[in-house]
């Protein structure tokens, strides 16, 4: 017997077996409730721009299963340079460390390169062995700004194995959200794909 939300009747008689059949019928309802244990992304999409994007969901067994549908946005402007803001000389034993910001139009690096061991005056260890004589000079910014052109256009190919969301949205989600996620995704892949 299904659960019926209005029996027993308002002033009737309390009968064992009607009440027995109620609360039978809720505890059926409560064990066929799904309970989602998991949660997947099936497929991600990209449109052509000017689409509109969308999302679909199910649910199979216990995980939940997304779909996502992302339009393409507007080519962004490339950086045009890469800038050296600063070389910084730390501590003997502390770890180098190179910092990285883009503002719009420059990549911006500040290195942090440790000082080298000062032998047997107080340095972090004993000294190595005298080494060749390098070339005479400096690495001018022009050679800098190369090499480190090269490594970003070599490595800007990375995120062109981002595979094209082609998706719509299911209307039983708040679409403005979705979009916002939505949005924020192809941020991601446009900003990765420079």
């Amino acid at each position: 017997m299904p659960y019926d939300p209005s029996l027993p009747l308002p002033n009737s008689p309390l009968e064992s077996q009607v009440i027995r059949d109620q609360l039978q019928a809720l505890f059926n309802l409560i064990n066929n409730i799904v309970t989602v244990t998991a949660a997947q992304v099936d497929s991600v999409t990209t449109l052509p721009p000017g689409l509109p994007a969308g999302a679909t969901v199910s649910v199979t067994g216990h995980t939940l299963s997304f779909g996502f549908e992302l339009p393409q946005g507007p080519q962004g402007p490339p950086f045009s340079s890469a800038v050296v803001d600063a070389v910084n000389t730390v501590d003997p034993g502390t770890p180098a460390a190179v910092s990285l910001s883009f503002d719009g139009a420059n990549v911006r690096f500040t290195f942090d390169i440790p000082k080298g061991d000062s032998g047997n005056d107080g340095g972090v260890g004993p000294q190595g062995i005298q080494g060749y004589q390098g070339p005479p000079g400096e690495v001018t910014n022009a050679q800098l700004d190369n090499a480190i052109t090269g490594v970003l256009n070599a490595s800007s190919n990375i995120s062109n194995t981002v595979s094209a969301l082609n998706q719509s949205a299911d209307n039983s989600y708040n679409p403005a959200q979705m979009q916002d996620v939505l949005n924020k995704l192809d941020e991601l892949i446009q900003t990765l794909r420079r």
